[in-house]
């Protein structure tokens, strides 16, 4: 059941790309990728969790396989993401997950949680951010636009959007040791996606209404407060973007998460898989019940 199947959904008018693996019937374990990446993240991650679940592991419009309509076609806006992927779950009728959240995926896994939150059977954060102090200075460019949302910082931001600057989402702050695991195939296609006509445009949208997610971070919070689903915080600890402060966060929250930092950076399942995976699968094992939907409702 391990055997990955390609697959592409009508959501809302649009084309969503998605793998897919195990059983249908078995507890679903929901994949959200972050920037500037796709489901391609969770190639090696998939045969791993799916002989006794099924997985699904979506691209956004703009990412990856999925539908890229224009910016007059599509707002490019993290609620309209998350609207996306709720589409895609009732599509597949997937009512209950445990769900897996990085980088961009903890805002758009959790503005769905806001939206379902009896739905949320588990969570595995990884270097996905929810708290202020989660944010290191890499953002104060961002921060700064943000506030000033002028034409010369909203192209100051194209800066970062280049060949290189994907690559380094990788690799900075890994050791050149480290770094030979990392396959070129991850920043050469992200790097391909994204030097689609357009598409470095739409990035510079969601670079702004970054924002909101910031904003939101205290419905996040007490999201977390109310539901306590079962956590697993999994962190590279260096990486430049989220730091590690924003991992012990969560214990604020939901006090018996389990937190988790590596010697890693940004994109752990390139340097850390089977260390990542063994974690994972511990989780929903100890988060799987006799119930209908496979999970505990809350972590009590």
């Amino acid at each position: 059941m391990s055997l990955v199947r390609y697959r592409t959904a009508r959501v809302n008018g649009l084309d969503i790309f998605y793998r897919e693996a195990g059983r249908k019937g078995n507890p679903v374990v929901l994949l959200l990728h972050g920037f500037p990446s796709s489901s391609f993240m969770f190639r090696d991650l998939i045969p791993m969790l799916a002989n006794d679940h099924h997985v699904v592991a979506p691209d956004y419009p703009g990412f990856g396989q999925s539908s890229f309509p224009g910016r007059g076609e599509f707002s490019y806006t993290f609620q309209n993401l998350a609207e996306m992927v709720g589409g895609l779950l009732d599509t597949l009728s997937i009512e209950r997950f445990a769900m897996y959240i990085q980088d961009y995926g903890a805002p758009v896994g959790l503005r769905l949680a806001l939206m379902r939150p009896e739905s949320v059977a588990g969570l595995i954060v990884q270097n996905g951010n929810s708290y202020e102090e989660g944010l290191s200075d890499e953002w104060l460019p961002l921060k700064s636009f943000w506030e000033s949302p002028s034409d010369q910082a909203r192209e100051a931001l194209r800066g970062w959007l280049t060949e290189d600057g994907i690559r380094m989402q990788y690799l900075a702050g890994v050791s050149e040791s480290r770094r030979e695991v990392f396959s070129p195939d991850t920043w050469t296609l992200d790097w391909a996606l994204l030097s689609r006509p357009g598409n470095i445009d739409v990035q510079l949208d969601l670079f702004y209404d970054y924002r909101t997610n910031v904003e939101m971070y205290p419905e996040f919070q007490r999201f977390f407060r109310e539901y306590r689903p079962p956590t697993l915080v999994v962190w590279g600890k260096h990486d430049p973007f989220f730091t590690t402060d924003g991992a012990r966060a969560y214990l604020r929250d939901i006090p018996d998460a389990e937190i988790h930092l590596m010697e890693g950076g940004h994109f752990l399942l390139e340097s850390h898989l089977e260390a990542t995976g063994r974690l994972i699968l511990d989780l929903l094992q100890r988060t799987r019940t006799a119930t209908p939907s496979g999970y505990a409702v809350r972590n009590s």
